[in-house]
């Protein structure tokens, strides 16, 4: 189909004020505005690779969430399921400004917004089925029990109709009551998928083990076709059904700045080398490559390429 979406994802954009200077938030006095969010991060990478990428969502009324979807559509994403909400709010984070490749402090603003507050009955299930793929993360299911259900059955819904699904842990531990039900929640749902992300930290908490051979295999021995670990500085391991398992190596950077977004690069990376028919070890390759960029900057999206820088990288 001309018109076929071929990617969709549910999740919550934020309007991110990142910090123009270093030091305690509260005594920063400039920052710059950006969008945040990990599965909007995604989509505006497939998107500036020249996929056709929808994404359902619900923002405030307000100046942010106007700012939030000029900038989506801007990047060419299908935002005709994003309902803006008279008399709520959309969420927003204060980001800090490093240089040194540590975690930057981020302050979150989200308890309650439009977006958390997405279920069952904003589903559009023919749209979704219009997609060749649903890709998900940890972060929307964690924002509510209404956010939850609906990713439940969007997942459902592209089971049902032969969708490709992918998953991306993308821990978020205080949005959680407990760590085991994060982990008993997000496995559940990530073994409803064929292609799996988690980072090696990740896969330790969601597995038990450091070692990615074992985190590989967790989800693979529950069915999962395909898991690719992150593994930072020492590239991804791979383990799928038809090509078995291999290493894809990193890509050098001579500076980490912010390794923030690394991983929905990865993830950028890896699923539209997969729908272009690439192998797993090339979809790593081009995965630890956009990761690699996304460390160099302070942002969460300058480090995602376009198809001609992709192209040049020979990708």
């Amino acid at each position: 189909m001309k018109d076929q979406l071929d990617v969709v994802t549910l999740g919550e954009a934020m309007l991110m004020l990142v910090a123009d200077e270093p030091g305690p938030l509260e005594q920063v006095q400039h920052f710059h505005k950006r969008t945040a969010g990990a599965e909007t991060n995604v989509a505006i990478g497939l998107a500036r690779l020249g996929l056709r990428v929808g994404w359902q969502s619900r923002l405030g009324a307000d100046s942010m969430g106007r700012y939030l979807l000029d900038q989506m559509r801007r990047e060419g994403i299908d935002c005709s399921h994003v309902e803006v909400a008279a008399g709520e709010r959309s969420g927003f984070q204060f980001k800090g400004r490093v240089d040194d490749g540590s975690d930057p402090p981020v302050e979150y603003h989200r308890a309650g917004s439009a977006a958390s507050r997405l279920g069952l009955r904003h589903l559009d299930e023919a749209w979704l089925r219009g997609a060749r793929q649903l890709h998900v993360t940890g972060v929307f299911p964690a924002l509510s029990p209404s956010t939850l259900e609906a990713t439940r059955r969007a997942i459902q819904v592209m089971r049902e109709a032969g969708r490709r699904l992918s998953f991306d842990p993308n821990l978020r531990p205080t949005l959680w009551a407990s760590q085991a039900l994060m982990r008993d929640t997000l496995n559940a749902l990530a073994v409803q998928c064929e292609l799996v992300l988690p980072g090696i930290e990740e896969g330790f908490t969601l597995t038990g083990t450091r070692d990615p051979q074992g985190i590989a295999r967790f989800y693979r021995s529950q069915g999962v076709r395909t898991v690719v670990v992150k593994l930072g500085p020492e590239g991804a391991y791979y383990d799928d059904e038809r090509e078995g398992c291999g290493q894809a190596p990193a890509f050098p950077v001579s500076k980490v700045v912010d390794t923030v977004g690394a991983g929905d690069g990865f993830a950028v990376g890896v699923i539209s080398a997969l729908l272009e028919g690439r192998s797993v070890a090339e979809a790593a390759r081009r995965g630890a490559w956009i990761g690699a960029r996304a460390v160099q900057v302070t942002g969460d999206t300058e480090g995602l390429p376009t198809r001609a820088q992709l192209q040049e990288a020979g990708l």
